[in-house]
């Protein structure tokens, strides 16, 4: 049986997607500034805070804002962003993620979600997954970005586990590298070539069992 008692969950890019609600509303952005941004000028912003993404999409328009200006833009693309995503229905579970923290929960694991966003509760609420999580650590909770181990350090409390009993799944660097710091196992979710520090990689939780956590 394996020692590993506790699971823990990044939400964005392992349970849900959201990133194309983000691209979505820098769009609309950028198109009222008057110009165009593409899903190739979105590649720059992969893991990038809401303030140095705004400021990308300036330079690529060639737009000059003063910083009153920029918190409003960046507050008018998150209201819009928060919009989509409260429209978020449960077929936008990414392929096997729901089965698996059922499967975890059906062996004695515990689960928690830990994530940066502060629209954490808003999303799992409209996919029906609230009740699947027995502690949600989200950026309502923490103050450190990861890779800062804050935000699973937190989740294994509530919890009542040793970081040590605990795996974590996420698909950014920043992720894997918090899951490390923090001294849990890291499942990572994508590229093997990127994500080098997990110890394992797969392409999704659908690729993922119960069994596979003893092997960790």
């Amino acid at each position: 049986m394996s020692h590993i008692k506790a699971c823990l969950f990044d939400l964005d890019g392992v349970i849900v997607d959201t990133a194309i609600y983000h691209y979505q509303a820098w769009k609309r952005l950028a198109n009222e500034l008057g110009f165009d941004f593409t899903e190739h000028d979105n590649e720059q912003l992969k893991g990038v805070s809401r303030t140095r993404s705004l400021e990308i999409i300036l330079e690529l328009g060639g737009v000059t804002q003063t910083e009153a200006e920029k918190e409003e833009l960046a507050d008018r693309k998150n209201k819009w962003y928060v919009e989509m995503i409260g429209k978020m229905r449960p077929d936008e579970i990414l392929p096997g993620a729901k089965e698996f923290v059922q499967a975890c929960r059906n062996a004695g694991i515990k689960t928690a979600l830990g994530s940066a966003s502060k629209n954490s509760m808003m999303i799992l609420d409209k996919i029906g997954m609230t009740d699947l999580f027995d502690a949600i650590v989200d950026g309502n909770k923490v103050t450190k970005a990861k890779p800062d181990p804050e935000v699973f350090l937190k989740g294994a409390e509530e919890l009542g586990v040793q970081p040590v009993d605990c795996v974590v799944f996420e698909d950014a660097i920043a992720g894997v590298e918090a899951a490390k710091a923090g001294g849990m196992k890291a499942v990572g979710i994508g590229e093997p070539a990127v994500l080098k520090q997990a110890d394992i990689v797969l392409p999704g939780l659908s690729a993922m069992t119960v069994d596979k956590l003893n092997e960790l």
